[in-house]
């Protein structure tokens, strides 16, 4: 038997087959779950001879009908969908970067019966900086969702349990970048209140790193600045304005 005939044992067996009812002439679960598989086929980056590196974070887009009808069954549909991917991910070989997350919205340009999927490798972040510190917080690093506080002198980003941000992506090394943060002095200025400099250092990681696109070694950021580190965007962002750098 195959997995997405057995996808649709498992959900009937789930819900009574009150799904298949509801959505008789609408969206059928198997043909999302045969899109979401077709996400992880067209999607997959190779990381090694054995290991290729697949988007788990998805949205399944649907019409404004189809959606409401969905409601009373989503948290089960959205279970049933995550089983079907793992399933399918290990019989490939391919790898998650983090945990899966399926949810559902609605497109005002989508009919009954259709649907589209969007996807994306999202990278599960943990936060443990080790230094403490009382200072005001006048930046943050987000990352996958997240916002982290930068303080100095800075923070270290990788996927070993020693770094400041530590980030479950194969293509980011143990110890991968660092971000640096100086507070500039100046006439006029209370101690720690002046202009900001924040600089980013690859830490001699495998891949490098880039800051809006450019393959750099290091570079200084500014609001809104992306630093891209294997598969993961880290954005700056400044909590109060504050002069050039």
């Amino acid at each position: 038997m195959g997995g997405l005939q057995r996808f649709e044992q498992r959900l009937e067996q789930a819900i009574s087959g009150a799904f298949a009812r509801t959505f008789r002439s609408a969206v059928q679960p198997v043909e999302i779950a045969a899109a979401l598989q077709r996400e992880l086929d067209n999607k997959a980056q190779v990381l090694s001879r054995h290991r290729r590196l697949v988007p788990n974070s998805f949205a399944v887009e649907l019409s404004t009908g189809d959606l409401e009808r969905l409601g009373p069954y989503d948290s089960t549909l959205a279970t049933e969908l995550t089983e079907q991917l793992t399933e399918h991910a290990e019989l490939q070989s391919y790898v998650f970067p983090g945990a899966i997350r399926i949810v559902f919205e609605a497109a005002d340009d989508l009919g009954t019966g259709r649907f589209r999927v969007r996807s994306q490798a999202e990278a599960s972040v943990t936060g443990h900086s080790r230094r403490g510190s009382t200072q005001r917080t006048r930046a943050v690093i987000e990352v996958n969702g997240t916002q982290h506080p930068l303080q100095a002198p800075g923070l270290v980003v990788g996927r070993g349990s020693e770094a400041d941000i530590r980030i479950n992506d194969p293509g980011v090394s143990r110890r991968h970048a660092e971000f640096l943060i100086t507070t500039q002095s100046g006439d006029g200025y209370a101690p720690g209140e002046g202009p900001l400099l924040i600089e980013v250092h690859d830490m001699g990681s495998t891949n490098g790193i880039r800051v809006d696109g450019q393959k750099v070694a290091r570079a200084v950021l500014r609001e809104g600045s992306r630093v891209q580190i294997g598969h993961t965007s880290l954005v700056l962002r400044l909590l109060e304005e504050a002069a050039d750098v």
